[in-house]
């Protein structure tokens, strides 16, 4: 895609988001701790539709792990630099037995891998905001989702 073509409406770029999340294994997660310091890492992914939140699983001791507070914020980035998918959101820690057996199952059927082990625990991801644009001529209209709300 180049700045020259036809920006999408946000009915397409919903889709194309949506897409994205059930098709895509790994995204970037941004937290930060209560002092500031950022933490920016890869983490595979499953889209719970049903529930309309991301899981993900690090390990307990991890900084992004530690970082998740009940208020804190998360940021979740798919994409690159030419196709981006922005999730702001409030994320919980969910041990595995807290996590519906469909949900791991899910889980553990798309990634091909099950953390059942203690050393890890999942991100539940709710989110709040999502953008998603691919040059300059969508950045009018990229807000898809504001206040945990879609737009279209």
């Amino acid at each position: 895609m180049t700045e020259s073509d036809p920006a999408r409406g946000r009915e397409q770029r919903k889709q194309d988001t949506l897409d994205r999340l059930r098709q895509d294994d790994d995204a970037w997660v941004a937290t930060a701790s209560a002092d500031g310091v950022p933490t920016l890492v890869p983490l595979s992914f499953l889209w719970d539709e049903d529930n309309g939140t991301l899981v993900m699983a690090t390990r307990r001791t991890n900084p992004t792990a530690v970082n998740v507070t009940p208020d804190g914020p998360i940021r979740v980035t798919l994409g690159h630099t030419r196709d981006v998918v922005l999730i702001e959101g409030g994320a919980s820690i969910l041990e595995g037995a807290d996590l519906p057996p469909a949900t791991r199952a899910a889980f553990a059927a798309k990634l091909r891998w099950d953390p059942r082990t203690p050393v890890w625990v999942f991100l539940r991801i709710t989110p709040h905001t999502v953008r998603a644009w691919r040059e300059v001529n969508e950045l009018a209209d990229r807000d898809l989702m504001l206040a945990g709300t879609w737009l279209v």
